[in-house]
């Protein structure tokens, strides 16, 4: 199995299950909240031009985040 990455790193098209998130920062406590949690598997669908936002989806939701909150989500690749 490939070490951990973060979401930020995760190609279009690929899926990963999220390991962990730190607590404590008002904008991942809103992700946290509307689905993103360990264990759960996420999609990346696309990203802007300019590289961010990126719309992950997860749980059947698409869901956009900026590249500096998608760092700090630790994740496992997956085969989709």
């Amino acid at each position: 199995m490939p070490p951990p990455s973060t979401l930020a790193q995760l190609p279009v098209g690929s899926s990963a299950l999220i390991q962990s998130l730190p607590t404590g920062r008002v904008g991942l406590t809103r992700l946290r909240e509307l689905g993103l949690t360990p264990g759960v598997k996420v999609l990346v669908v696309r990203r802007a031009p300019l590289g961010e936002p990126l719309e992950i989806r997860v749980r059947g939701s698409n869901i956009a985040m900026r590249n500096h909150e998608a760092a700090d989500i630790v994740i496992t690749p997956v085969e989709a």
